[in-house]
């Protein structure tokens, strides 16, 4: 029965396999080296972000799955690496001969199915990063006066590092901070009739303000930082409330977050499909290399052609076999029929 895709190879063809292939395993263990890193990297800003992120939010498996590829990747392209190298000595390579098998197969099921997997994953989870974004944030505005309440006591910490580090004000603009009380009501005076008034007035019983956090001030403005009563336009003289991004970061911390990690995941998801293109290459090369140093027993400067192929001869038989022997197993049995009475028999009359 002939084999699957076979190819010829002649000596010379057969070292230039083998060199190519030890070029690519190299690749392949850089690609797979850079996936770590990239995927490493992501995971840190996820972690230093994982406050502003919903606990519901499925996008930190994308780096977690990816790192779990990359590693197999990188191992894949050593060991590939060696065995193209070991294959041009018929002295080193005879070890070899009962490694390839289990490498071809780690690599295609293990390192193949992760591969294509992070790369599903780095295609669908933008859309629960966008919304894990928007929930997170929310909470973390609502969460940022409890400077004394336990589980969020550096909720506002992290707040104002968030704004100051990435110039970016509430969730997506400033007049986010005038729907939440961000003023812990320990600060706030009870004989006060304004705070009274404010706190009466709203139905939830809050104290708001049209005000922002000092965070969200701009220190490149050339006015000292307005804060209160920006909704007011005669508060205060030569300020347009209609143009607060010359006083405050003009961008909301959600449009600045996500363009953030989607950059990261953008180019993890590049990684991934430079190392899931170049896996493939090696691992088809390391299969016709090895079915067709078999033919040879081992050396590949053995003379007269051989060939390589990617399966043996009767694979498709098999499979049909398999496939036909399954559908009868689960074919339900027909019905048997009650066995016939024979006709009695009819008494002679003796002579």
């Amino acid at each position: 029965m002939a084999p699957v895709l076979p190819l010829v190879l002649p000596l010379q063809p057969r070292i230039r396999l083998a060199q190519g292939l030890w070029l690519l395993s190299w690749l392949l263990a850089l690609a797979g080296g850079l996936t770590l890193l990239c995927s490493g990297h992501l995971l840190v800003q996820l972690w230093h972000f994982g406050t502003f992120l919903a606990p519901s939010c499925r996008f930190p498996a994308l780096p977690q799955v990816a790192l779990a590829a990359g590693a197999v990747a990188l191992g894949t392209g050593l060991g590939c690496a060696g065995a193209s190298r070991a294959s041009l000595d018929a002295t080193r390579y005879p070890p070899w001969r009962g490694v390839l098998g289990p490498l071809l197969a780690a690599g295609t099921a293990g390192g193949g199915g992760l591969l294509v997997l992070a790369l599903g994953l780095a295609l669908g989870l933008p859309v629960s990063l966008d919304q894990g974004l928007e929930e997170g944030l929310g909470t973390a505005l609502a969460h940022y006066k409890d400077t004394e309440v336990p589980g969020h006591c550096h909720a506002k910490r992290l707040m104002d590092e968030l704004q100051l580090k990435h110039h970016c004000c509430g969730r997506h603009g400033y007049k986010d901070w005038f729907g939440v009380q961000w003023v812990s009501s320990r600060y706030l005076d009870p004989s006060d009739q304004d705070v009274v008034d404010r706190i009466q007035s709203n139905v939830e019983g809050l104290y708001l303000t049209d005000g922002v956090p000092f965070s969200c001030c701009n220190p490149h403005s050339p006015r000292p930082c307005l804060q209160s009563q920006l909704s007011d336009p005669y508060a205060h003289p030569l300020f347009d409330p209609r143009q607060p991004n010359l006083n405050l970061w003009a961008q909301g911390c959600h449009e600045v977050l996500l363009g953030h990690l989607q950059d990261l995941a953008s180019t993890l998801g590049s990684m991934l499909a430079v190392t899931f293109l170049l896996q493939a290459l090696v691992l088809i090369g390391l299969r016709y290399l090895q079915t067709a140093l078999e033919g040879l027993g081992g050396v590949i400067d053995g003379e007269g052609e051989t060939q390589g192929y990617l399966f043996p001869g009767g694979l498709k038989d098999m499979l049909k076999t398999a496939w036909l022997q399954g559908a009868v197993a689960h074919r339900p049995a027909p019905e048997e029929a009650p066995p016939e009475e024979a006709p009695p028999k009819e008494d002679l009359p003796e002579a």
